[in-house]
């Protein structure tokens, strides 16, 4: 894979577009400026994005990934730049990841049907 067709894959990726045909949108609108509904097709080329029940559980598990990402980031940032304890810096860490927490947890399911689509394309 060339870096060009990853950054195309990269670039769909963060504007949610369809993995098969990346023209249509997996959300109503952007997941970056609300807590938008997730189409149950694609307007364009028709893959189901939720193909069962219970689809997006392995989503969790990368939403769980990405958290714990986050919460250390933030953390690691807070240490750099205060002389906080630990107890503080770890609690100030998580009350500053709660507001990303929706993002993330959308965000893990457009990475989720990418992940699902490159394994099984049908």
């Amino acid at each position: 894979m060339n870096d060009e067709s990853r950054m195309s894959t990269a670039s769909a990726i963060l504007r949610q577009r369809c993995p098969r045909c990346r023209a249509a949108r997996i959300f109503r609108k952007s997941i970056f400026t609300g807590f938008p509904r997730m189409l149950e097709r694609c307007p364009n080329c028709g893959l189901k994005f939720e193909r069962e029940q219970g689809y997006f559980l392995g989503a969790m598990y990368i939403s769980y990934g990405l958290a714990l990402i986050t919460i250390v980031a933030l953390g690691l940032l807070l240490w750099a730049c205060t002389a906080w304890s630990l107890q503080k810096i770890t609690l100030w860490a998580i009350l500053l990841f709660l507001p990303l927490a929706p993002t993330l947890t959308l965000f893990s399911r457009v990475l989720w049907i990418y992940l699902d689509q490159a394994i099984d394309p049908e």
